[in-house]
């Protein structure tokens, strides 16, 4: 299913906003994917936002797990992802630390976020829009990345009921009051 984008993504997280971060997880035993991941993706694809993913990987750097083991698990999740008729853009990865990683991964990495390197590489890939574009993480290095790669609209998810919000801030509770709020900002036509 091939589905006219016009430049936007839905920039995501990956532990704690597509799967339970249950630290450091490289292994499909122990991946969980957060309820209501699959139907943002989709209100996201109908709303022209291309899903893309750019997750730090500091357990490849600690020795937790192997890049095989992570692209094995990465395969694996896409794959759920495909069975339920979404396809992901791309899966952007830093493996680097620059304290805990050990020999080559202990740097500094400008893909590392807060650093906006991954998605200013997702930018130039695809050819993206950021000011039009969306990001869900679940850490203050994720919107930090967004605000400094010029993402529009940086959406922080808590895991906890949200009693009030900062009104300069995208705060939310769940994936689906996420959902719920990108189907109403980007209804209507897909807007070029």
């Amino acid at each position: 299913m091939e589905v006219d984008t016009g430049n936007k993504a839905l920039l995501l997280d990956r532990d704690g906003v597509i799967n339970v971060d249950k630290g450091y997880v490289g292994r499909v035993e122990a991946f969980e994917f957060l309820p209501g991941i699959f139907d943002l993706c989709r209100i996201a694809l109908d709303a022209g936002l291309l899903p893309i993913i750019i997750t730090n990987q500091a357990g490849i750097g600690r020795g937790y797990y192997s890049e095989d083991d992570f692209q094995t698990l990465t395969e694996w999740m896409l794959g759920e992802f495909r069975a339920r008729r979404i396809d992901i853009g791309r899966v952007y990865h830093c493996p680097y630390h620059p304290e805990a990683g050990l020999s080559e991964y202990r740097r500094e990495s400008f893909d590392r976020k807060p650093n906006p390197g991954m998605i200013l590489r997702a930018r130039d890939d695809f050819g993206l829009d950021l000011s039009r574009s969306v990001l869900v993480g679940d850490k203050d290095s994720d919107i930090e990345a967004g605000r400094a790669a010029g993402v529009g609209f940086n959406i922080k998810l808590l895991h906890e009921p949200l009693t009030a919000s900062a009104p300069d801030r995208l705060e939310f509770g769940t994936l689906q009051a996420i959902r719920d709020w990108l189907a109403r900002a980007f209804a209507g036509p897909v807007a070029r």
